[in-house]
């Protein structure tokens, strides 16, 4: 009798995701520009969420912050002496009308207001 370790794993990667994160370290490794992963706090109260990035070297004209739903993307233009890109899932939707953010000392502060569920209940009557 043969015994044989039986190693499980999964046999598919998320393709997309996967792809994408290899061809983008490919590229940043092949020209010599890999962008920086800043080094990040975050908090949260019942009104908003705070994030605080560490970006050393560059200025607010060359980070553009994109707030879609949930999601914040922060990331330099291209000709910024250094590159970061960053991708922050939130668990809920921003108000981007109150939402503020800072730049000081080479630290990026985000103050991102959550978004107020709005509840489509309506009351019927009784016959």
């Amino acid at each position: 009798m043969i015994f044989t370790p039986i190693v499980r794993r999964s046999a598919y990667v998320s393709t997309p995701r996967h792809l994408d994160a290899y061809f983008e370290r490919w590229l940043g490794d092949a020209l010599g520009a890999k962008p920086q992963q800043p080094k990040a706090s975050e908090s949260q109260d019942d009104q908003a969420f705070t994030l605080s990035f560490d970006v050393p070297g560059v200025t607010k004209e060359q980070i553009t912050i994109g707030i879609e739903a949930n999601v914040v993307q922060i990331e330099t233009v291209a000709d910024a002496p250094r590159r970061y890109k960053w991708v922050y899932e939130l668990p809920q939707q921003i108000d981007t009308a109150s939402s503020e953010a800072k730049l000081e000392l080479g630290v990026l502060s985000l103050k991102l207001r959550k978004q107020k569920p709005v509840s489509n209940a309506k009351q019927l009557t009784i016959d």
